[in-house]
């Protein structure tokens, strides 16, 4: 009885946050749209030809990579195909945008939290930012050079693609939201079976080393375990309490939210991307040794800035009586 309860209970509350993003979702793929058939889209794309060009994508999916990093991911998956039609990507293509969107994603509430455990938002925000770009660029220039992953894509989930009329682009997207719905069902319900079963405690324990070679030691490396498999809102959240009590340096509590910004909801976020036809190397193993090798970059760099101008920059200690209002545990965070 306690199991459907609480699965009962978990769906309440999935409901409750897909209300949330359909209200955001819903109105941004409507606009995207009619920016796109008035011409708006391919008046502008020229001026993002530059930075997309920087890791080898169509300047039109700027705008998505744009609504992803402010929005979310599910601010982002429906415009992709919509933007670009799926049989002019390839899979190469379609790992690069979604390395960009993983690395970048939900910034204003994402960072928000960041913020309130000390961490710069500004620094943060921009290291993840240039992290994404940096990681794209590598992929794109792996990718060309090997002609890797240069097949054209074939999404399991094609979540909206160009239409000629109004009717079937409502159409689709009746169907994109109704797929997001069972799909955040499916995650939610997933990770609770992982929690309940103990592999996800198994699989932060095997974790352990390779956040050591980050930089990250000692409790932080829990927290940030938390972030990279439940995400920001969960990792971060509980390094706030950590960060008032004063039992985690500000260093630790720094680089622990500078990998998690690399590498976060690994499980949920990764999946929704494998759908869109994307490479499991390129967005999951790739991303985590990255995000390892730049942690620990940063970590050193960080020894070597005196405490003045740490503080300054870097790290605002945060206030006791400070409340946070939790982000819900989602795709977004």
């Amino acid at each position: 009885m306690s199991v459907f309860v609480s699965a009962l209970r978990n769906a309440r509350e999935t409901i409750e946050i897909y209300w949330v993003l359909a209200r955001i979702m819903v109105p941004i793929t409507i606009l995207a749209e009619c920016l796109s058939r008035i011409g708006v889209i391919e008046a502008i794309a020229p001026a993002f030809a530059p930075l997309m060009g920087f890791v080898g994508l169509p300047p039109e999916l700027a705008l998505a990579w744009l609504s992803g990093m402010l929005v979310g991911i599910w601010g982002a998956v429906p415009l992709v195909f919509t933007l670009v039609p799926a049989s002019s990507l390839s899979v190469a293509d379609i790992t690069i945008l979604s390395a960009l969107l993983l690395f970048a994603h939900g910034l204003p509430i994402e960072q928000k939290i960041i913020q309130k455990a000390g961490p710069s938002m500004i620094l943060t925000t921009l290291l993840r930012i240039a992290g994404g770009l940096l990681y794209a660029f590598l992929l794109h220039h792996l990718f060309t050079a090997t002609g890797w992953l240069s097949s054209p894509i074939e999404p399991v989930w094609t979540p909206m693609n160009a239409t000629s009329d109004w009717v079937g682009f409502f159409i689709g997207l009746l169907e994109t939201m109704v797929v997001m719905l069972f799909t955040l069902l499916f995650l939610s319900w997933g990770l609770e079976i992982l929690k309940v079963t103990g592999i996800l405690k198994l699989m932060m324990s095997l974790l352990a080393p390779f956040l050591r070679l980050s930089g990250i030691k000692g409790e932080a490396q829990h927290f940030t375990a938390v972030g990279l498999f439940l995400g920001i809102s969960y990792g971060a959240g509980l390094l706030i309490r950590e960060a008032r009590s004063g039992s985690i340096s500000p260093r630790q509590i720094f680089i622990s939210c500078v990998f998690m910004g690399f590498a976060h909801s690994i499980v949920e976020d990764t999946l929704i991307f494998i759908a869109l036809g994307a490479d499991v190397g390129g967005i999951l193993i790739g991303r985590l040794v990255f995000a390892v090798i730049a942690s620990a970059g940063i970590a050193a760099l960080l020894g070597t800035i005196r405490e003045e101008a740490f503080f300054t920059w870097a790290f605002h200690a945060p206030q006791p009586k400070e409340t946070l209002r939790e982000s819900p545990p989602t795709s977004q965070s």
